[in-house]
């Protein structure tokens, strides 16, 4: 038997980067698995590809601020499968702007998607789940346990994240619901967001920022999207039945 034979997983922001890499971990370990994404042409494309090696996966378009979409998400799911198991609130955006730079416009759009998205993920699970059990992982990150200068938005919506999760945790174990809530905190990652954000720095200040980053990690280097999905399979799984509210640190040794 596979470590999530036959549970039915939903991963937002599944399209690519950590999100993808959550899925193929739970797929490769017999989960069948929603994947959602803004990105309508990424996410058909890796389904294709997921399904041509036999696996049972799924595509829809979501933006996961929005409560209604969440509704059709979890009920399209349920309707292929006959409900849901876990819950992967994953999606995710970021970028680079101090808190004297930051705009209240970018500030809001980073907290919707980051922190309304997984309340909204979390209790539109919990709604599905509590009849049945579950677990909800949220993807928090090492930015909700430090400072970063240049992320104060991410920063904030990182740390909301943990926090919310304690609190969800919390009411579903003394409501008396099967319902597990943990979070994972990643460090760097070799994904399309740490690309992009680095990018967008003047090359030379792009240079800087890694190297600084790489020296405060005591294994040198950044982690392998399969490094960190395999810490939500483990949360998705039967092994980590006692386990809720709890934060799983994946950084390479950067907040020891």
């Amino acid at each position: 038997m596979k470590r999530v034979q036959d549970k039915i997983c939903l991963v937002t922001g599944g399209a690519r980067g950590l999100g993808l890499a959550a899925a193929e971990a739970l797929l490769a370990e017999g989960a069948k698995v929603m994947i959602t994404d803004l990105d309508q042409a990424a996410g058909e494309t890796e389904v294709a590809r997921l399904r041509k090696l036999g696996f049972a996966i799924r595509f829809m378009v979501q933006d996961v601020s929005s409560e209604e979409q969440w509704d059709q998400t979890l009920e399209q799911t349920a309707h292929i499968w006959g409900g849901v198991d876990v819950v992967v609130n994953n999606a995710g955006v970021a970028a680079l702007a101090d808190v004297e730079k930051e705009s209240l416009k970018h500030w809001k759009a980073t907290l919707s998607v980051n922190l309304d998205g997984v309340f909204l993920g979390t209790q539109a699970g919990i709604a599905r789940m509590k009849s049945r059990g579950g677990s909800i992982v949220n993807i928090a990150s090492i930015e909700g346990l430090i400072g970063e200068p240049l992320i104060p938005a991410y920063n904030a919506s990182k740390g909301g994240v943990r926090l919310f999760t304690k609190s969800a945790a919390i009411h579903c174990a003394r409501a008396g619901y099967k319902i597990r809530i943990n979070s994972v905190c990643p460090g760097f990652a070799e994904t399309q967001m740490v690309g992009a954000a680095v990018a967008s720095l003047p090359p030379d200040e792009a240079k800087v920022f890694v190297e600084r980053t790489l020296a405060r990690i005591p294994m040198g280097r950044f982690a392998r999207p399969d490094e960190i999905a395999k810490a939500v399979l483990f949360l998705a799984s039967d092994e980590s039945s006692y386990m809720t509210g709890s934060d799983l640190v994946v950084d390479g040794g950067m907040t020891a």
